[in-house]
């Protein structure tokens, strides 16, 4: 399979949302809240396994600005100030495809450590 190539990459609900279509025609629509609690940073991810961290708080956060990364990814700038997350076309399908599976395990692991998604 090769690799996923955008067609559009577009905010919406003022900065809520980020519109995702790619060449094989598959859309997304990606919450900000997703985007900054899976950024792909070592802030959040660590430098390997068993290193993440999990972010809350974060129910209000915005999409700020997209800048490109070459041909392979895009930064986004939060309105937390978080922006060293480098999302690849690929990481950026990968949470469209799983975002309802990945919010129920963020939803759980918030209820397991006593946190919220409220600032």
């Amino acid at each position: 399979m090769s690799e996923p190539w955008p067609t559009e990459l577009r905010l919406a609900d003022s900065g809520r949302m980020l519109k995702v279509s790619f060449e094989d025609e598959r859309r997304f629509e990606i919450a900000a809240e997703l985007l900054r609690v899976e950024s792909p940073s070592a802030e959040v991810k660590g430098h390997g396994p068993g290193q993440e961290q999990l972010v809350f708080g974060k129910k209000l956060v915005t999409i700020t600005q997209i800048e490109p990364v070459g041909t392979y990814a895009v930064r986004i700038f939060f309105s937390d100030g978080h922006s060293s997350g480098i999302y690849t076309w690929a990481y950026l399908a990968k949470l469209g495809h799983e975002a309802e599976m990945l919010w129920a395990e963020y939803m759980a692991k918030l209820a397991s450590a006593g946190r919220s998604r409220n600032p």
